[in-house]
């Protein structure tokens, strides 16, 4: 039963999709254009709605709320942390060693244009470090990629589920225009999943054998058998849970891929075109890791060509052109340095590919 309707940024409504998934301990290391997160969960700790929510901690870096989630995690706790790019890019080390050790927490980062500081605007440039494995290693991320405020109140609990049912971390991303973004939603009034952490987690060794988290495996044989099951869990994940939706793609000749902000601004295009009698439809990726590389495939088959829109200079962009193979045609449109393309840029790449009549 959902609650009332309220209105709010999508990092407030991030924060409370957290909370009503049973969030336990939060650890802040504030960033714009993320800071509402750690504003919001600072305001919540010790509200009698979240009873689940036992600590909030405001660490000194990044890399101190990233190791502190790892050992919040260790104990069976429903962990998380917020960032934005510069933040993220300096968790990748320790996201490869929760990976390693097979932790499961949230990670939201709020994407920022770059390199490097860049500005406060809106891209995607995160994608790459967030789907292939940004730290070293052979890792994956479960990674969810809402396009509204009402998904970014419910993706937490999806994104909870699914890093305890792999055992791995998962990562909401999203970009600065999601984050800050204010709209009429419906904060889901969940009851928590309970998860049965008793054969792994470090909830003290009384009466039974200790368990070991770690990602350091000095044997060789013992490394490669590890590695190999996280290869088996990984592909697992691929199989059962990719995630997507498609809009008009029925009957569309072409189809605009697109994730996040970009996937709105997309829809309005194919409203307005199929009102005019041009078949463009929409795929949008809702886990960007698993990529939805088969129905990609499938819709391929069928003789759709493609565009491609984002927020970066083609990123996701590899992904669909492996998704769909050779000789299917596949075009980008990209914006980057905090500029969101406009229903006319997108429309004026159709007519330039003359899918839209001039």
């Amino acid at each position: 039963m959902a609650k009332q309707r309220v209105y709010l940024k999508g990092n407030e409504a991030v924060a409370y999709g957290a909370l009503e998934a049973g969030l336990n301990a939060y650890f802040a290391y504030p960033i714009t254009p993320s800071s509402e997160i750690p504003e919001t969960l600072a305001k919540e700790f010790g509200s009698s709605k979240y009873p689940d929510y036992k600590f909030f901690l405001q660490a000194a870096s990044e890399l101190e709320a990233v190791n502190m989630v790892i050992g919040a995690a260790s104990a069976g706790a429903r962990a998380m942390t917020a960032t934005s790019s510069p933040g993220f890019s300096l968790k990748q080390e320790a996201l490869s060693y929760a990976a390693g050790m097979e932790l499961p927490f949230l990670v939201v980062d709020i994407c920022r244009a770059g390199p490097g500081l860049g500005n406060l605007g809106p891209e995607q440039s995160d994608y790459f470090q967030s789907t292939k494995g940004g730290g070293h290693g052979n890792y994956r991320l479960i990674v969810l990629a809402p396009a509204s405020v009402q998904e970014m109140a419910l993706f937490p609990r999806i994104a909870f589920d699914l890093a305890f049912k792999y055992r791995n971390p998962a990562l909401i991303l999203a970009d600065s225009f999601i984050g800050q973004l204010k709209e009429d939603v419906e904060v889901p009034d969940f009851k928590p999943t309970p998860y049965d952490v008793s054969s792994w987690a470090t909830t003290g060794a009384k009466n039974r054998p200790p368990h070991v988290l770690n990602s350091l495996e000095l044997d060789l044989q013992k490394h490669y058998k590890h590695i190999g099951a996280m290869l088996e869990k990984y592909k697992q994940v691929e199989e059962k849970e990719a995630l997507y939706e498609k809009y008009q793609t029925e009957g569309a000749e072409t189809i605009i891929v697109a994730f996040g902000i970009a996937a709105r601004v997309a829809k309005g295009v194919v409203n307005s075109q199929r009102r005019r009698g041009v078949k463009v439809g929409l795929f949008r990726p809702i886990t960007v890791w698993p990529f939805p590389k088969k129905e990609l495939r499938r819709l391929a088959s069928e003789g759709k060509r493609f565009l491609v829109v984002e927020l970066n200079t083609g990123q996701m962009l590899e992904d669909v052109k492996l998704a769909v193979g050779d000789g299917v045609t596949v075009d980008f449109l990209g914006r980057w340095g905090g500029i969101v393309p406009t229903e006319s840029d997108i429309e004026s790449k159709l007519r330039r590919l003359e899918v839209v009549a001039v």
